[in-house]
């Protein structure tokens, strides 16, 4: 496998050793609902996770919730609560989406108040050996101490301290350097340090997790593109300078998702959560737009696109109800005339793993998934036997399942019974010749979400 590594600006190896995955991603602030390019990171993490466990690995997968912050804190203001109230309503609500997208849960999901001593052990460690300072209560890292500084962006440290900002309310050796622990201010949470009463920055908290849960070196760090400065860049000088060793081997960076192609922003009004287009559209055919799609590209969102997405889910579904429909009457094993379909089925897998193993091409392996679905609808038909019906089910889920595809319960909201019966008063209408009754019947089923499909082995039904 090949995986794009943001560190070394090219693809390279994914060596994995004992058959086990270290990944680390960064996960929400917890002050509000996450959006739709929040969710693009989160689906392609998952894609990541699922698609290593596929091929038989063991993966860890840490995402951290940041649950003290700037923004919690205004936002409990806002609210009037306080700002744990404000993160477990929200944590909740990030389940809530992130479990109706189909994202698998976290091996652990940290937060950075539940590991105050850890980020104190590791600042305390970065004063030690000179690459942090206290200064009135704050404690800042050095960033010219370390000589590696701007390894992941490529720039000189120079050619950042141009850009640089201070808040005027810091006291700082350089502009450069930034906050590991801000010192306490009225009405904010604060914990006991050496450096007196504060809570951590935000760069802090991921190197103190990722060594706690992960180890000192990693395997994979995920990210939007968006935190590859100065977040990522911090969280290396931070976990290097502090460790003495290497941080991460591979760095995993998700491009962005425009609007209606514009970049997304709230005060151009094209700012949207997850939430309001689950309501709106569903989550499976949000789940399908950022899941198949090359996750280092932009890709542009629009009703268009998930109108598409919508399109395509009803191919694959209408493959998987054939092939269970199939299943009800089939029987036997694989006939010698069906063994070189029963090949070409199986040796989807191999394609699908190759347009994955070249740095989770998912938009490739989807053209995959559809050249297997086209030659399943073209070769598996009611005279097929049970067991070649049976391995292509297994291939296609097989496939579908990495990239978390077609995962919503289509419920029927009236009795399946009562639809059975409908079916077998218009057979008899047929059968009478009383056509007009058989259409009034196919109509009034439609009206109540049911589409019926006559087909040589008899009617199938599905729920729209």
């Amino acid at each position: 496998m090949r995986l794009f590594n943001t560190l070394t600006g090219k693809k390279e190896n994914f060596e994995i050793k004992d058959k086990k995955v270290r990944i680390y991603a960064c996960g929400p602030t917890v002050y509000n609902f996450f959006h739709i390019g929040n969710a693009r990171s989160f689906i392609a993490y998952d894609v990541l996770r699922r698609y290593l466990e596929f091929l038989g690995n063991e993966v860890i997968f840490v995402q951290n919730f940041t649950d003290v912050d700037d923004k919690l804190i205004k936002q409990s203001v806002e609210e009037g609560i306080t700002v744990k109230e404000i993160a477990e309503k929200y944590i909740k609500e990030y389940y809530t989406d992130a479990d109706g997208l189909n994202i698998l849960r976290a091996s652990v999901n940290p937060r950075a108040t539940e590991n105050i001593d850890e980020i104190i052990n590791m600042i305390a460690s970065l004063i030690e050996k000179g690459f942090a300072y206290e200064q009135n209560g704050d404690v800042y890292f050095r960033v010219r101490a370390d000589k590696n500084y701007g390894q992941l962006i490529k720039q000189d440290i120079n050619d950042l301290e141009a850009g640089a900002r201070i808040d005027v309310n810091e006291i700082k050796e350089d502009n450069l350097d930034f906050a590991l622990w801000k010192a306490y201010k009225p009405g904010e949470p604060f914990w006991e340090s050496p450096w007196g009463r504060g809570r951590p920055g935000w760069h802090i908290e991921c190197s103190a997790m990722a060594k706690r849960y992960l180890g000192e070196t990693i395997d994979i760090h995920c990210g939007g593109i968006d935190l590859v400065f100065p977040h990522h860049e911090n969280e290396i000088a931070q976990s290097e300078c502090a460790n003495g060793c290497k941080f991460s081997r591979f760095w995993f960076h998700v491009a962005f998702i425009n609007i209606d192609n514009k970049k997304m922003s709230k005060s151009k009004g094209n700012f949207f959560t997850v939430r309001d287009l689950a309501q709106k559209y569903g989550y499976e055919p949000l789940r399908y737009f950022a899941a198949t799609s090359y996750y280092r590209s932009p890709i542009n969102y629009d009703t268009e696109i998930i109108e598409q997405a919508k399109t395509s889910l009803e191919r694959l579904r209408n493959c998987l109800d054939n092939l269970d429909f199939l299943l009800k009457s089939a029987e036997g094993t694989i006939k010698e005339s069906e063994k070189s379909v029963a090949k070409l089925i199986s040796g989807y897998r191999d394609r699908f793993i190759e347009a994955m193993d070249d740095d989770l091409n998912a938009a490739n392996a989807t053209a995959v998934i559809f050249e297997l679905v086209r030659d399943i609808n073209r070769t598996v038909n009611s005279s097929s036997s049970k067991e070649l019906i049976v391995l292509a089910r297994e291939k296609f889920m097989e496939l579908v399942n990495v990239l978390g595809l077609l995962f919503e319960d289509r419920k029927v909201s009236v009795d399946p019974v009562w639809i059975e019966k409908e079916i077998s008063r218009r057979a008899q209408a047929k059968k009478d010749k009383d056509y007009a009754l058989a259409d009034q019947i196919r109509e009034y089923l439609k009206e109540k979400g049911v589409i019926l499909e006559d087909t040589p082995q008899g009617v199938k039904w599905r729920i729209m």
